[in-house]
């Protein structure tokens, strides 16, 4: 006689990644960190203007900080799957703390040398190339692959609150005692994330030793080799090149055409709370087609530029960026657990580097010809392209069918 099959008890749930140790050593470190990193823009900005009075010696600080990040993004990736990924972190960290800790002590000086910030700034972008392609090796070395999601969108809402969060901290330091001890700040939350990470355990897989060169071809491999991956990169470069017009052409169209400043800087503020539900509603959703949604997400960031460019009412603009803004902050979470999940763990740190360059490197593009553009044919010209770039590259990534399969 046949017996009845056996019930076999449902898996017990997992918890929260906040509740494993290794992985709450490490949020609260990330937290830290990036909570100083947001108020340096402002309090940067301010320092070097007060000091030299210059733009053009705040673009050369700028640049010296953008440009070895980007030279140096490759290697980084190599590092941090050659070596231990926690290693490399803390050591930027280290770098990272005394480079911010020089300028405060410039700037609380009362005389700073541009030399001196400029080379403070080249070193602290040259450790940032080192240490952006560990992220995505840490967080998948401290919890389990099925805690992957949630972790990443705790990160996710520790960035968009330090969003929020970060200007407004600049502003009181600069305002109560200047500039310099925002860095002094800065400096000191890299310390206490150095510190939380050598009481890390972080899982690490052995890599075979062969030349630089090898390496780095085989992270570009592994690039070339996923559809879904390098047509995505495209859409995403796209995005941060709208973002660097929007950002060089949108202050002034607000000031001129939309109510002033005050429009601008309620703008940004929206975006930054649509950032954080975004990242929000990543935490709870589980769609079927994660990367097809998370850039269709993206590609709304093309309607804030199109209604710039036309000059709209001000309360849809806005909120217009606070909706393209949380369509980035779903895309964060969701976009890094499918890598984490499909890219193999000895290359996760190249791969990541990958994707890191070819962002950033469209910023600067965007910063160079949104101005030009717009001074031979208006700024709506700028906008609108940046707009069909953005959400043709994003949007576009549903033909491709890799992204289409990818659940």
């Amino acid at each position: 006689m046949p017996t009845a099959p056996a019930h076999t008890a449902p898996p017990p749930p997992v918890p929260h990644p906040l509740r494993t140790r290794p992985f709450r050593l490490l949020f609260t470190g990330r937290a830290l960190s990036l909570l100083g990193d947001a108020a340096i823009p402002a309090a940067l900005a301010l320092a070097v203007l007060e000091a030299t009075g210059s733009t053009s010696a705040l673009a050369l600080v700028l640049g010296c900080a953008m440009v070895p990040k980007l030279l140096l993004l490759p290697l980084g990736g190599v590092a941090g799957d050659r070596f231990d990924a926690r290693t490399v972190a803390l050591a930027t960290d280290l770098v990272r703390c005394a480079t911010q800790l020089l300028v405060g002590v410039q700037l609380l000086g009362g005389a700073p040398s541009l030399a001196v910030l400029a080379v403070a700034e080249a070193l602290g972008g040259a450790a940032g190339a080192f240490a952006m392609p560990t992220g995505s090796p840490l967080v998948k070395g401290t919890v389990p692959e099925e805690a992957l999601h949630r972790a990443n969108a705790a990160m996710g809402v520790a960035q968009s609150a330090t969003r929020l969060a970060g200007p407004a901290l600049a502003g009181t330091l600069v305002l109560t005692v200047g500039p310099g001890w925002a860095f002094v700040l800065d400096a000191a939350t890299f310390a206490v994330s150095a510190l939380l990470l050598t009481t890390v355990r972080v899982k690490r897989v052995p890599v075979p030793r062969r030349s630089l060169r090898a390496d780095l071809a085989e992270g570009w491999q592994e690039v070339r080799s996923r559809d879904w991956y390098w047509s995505s990169l495209i859409g995403h470069s796209a995005w941060n090149g709208a973002a660097a017009v929007l950002m060089t052409l949108g202050p002034a169209i607000a000031v001129d055409r939309l109510g002033g400043g005050t429009t601008w800087v309620v703008l940004l503020q929206v975006g930054a709370v649509g950032f954080l539900l975004g990242t929000l509603l990543a935490d709870r959703a589980r769609p079927r087609r994660p990367v097809l949604t998370a850039n269709l997400g993206l590609a709304t960031y093309a309607l804030p530029l199109v209604l710039l460019a036309l000059a709209a009412p001000a309360p849809v603009t806005i909120a217009a960026y606070g909706l393209a803004q949380a369509g980035l902050g779903f895309l964060s979470p969701v976009w890094q657990t499918a890598v984490q999940r499909a890219v193999p763990a000895h290359a996760l740190a190249r791969v990541t580097s990958y994707d890191w360059l070819l962002s950033l490197a469209a910023m600067p593009l965007g910063y160079a010809l949104a101005p030009l553009a717009a001074s031979a044919w208006g700024p709506h010209v700028p906008l609108l392209v940046a707009a069909a770039a953005v959400g043709g590259c994003c949007a576009g990534t549903l033909l491709v069918p890799g992204v289409r399969r990818f659940g």
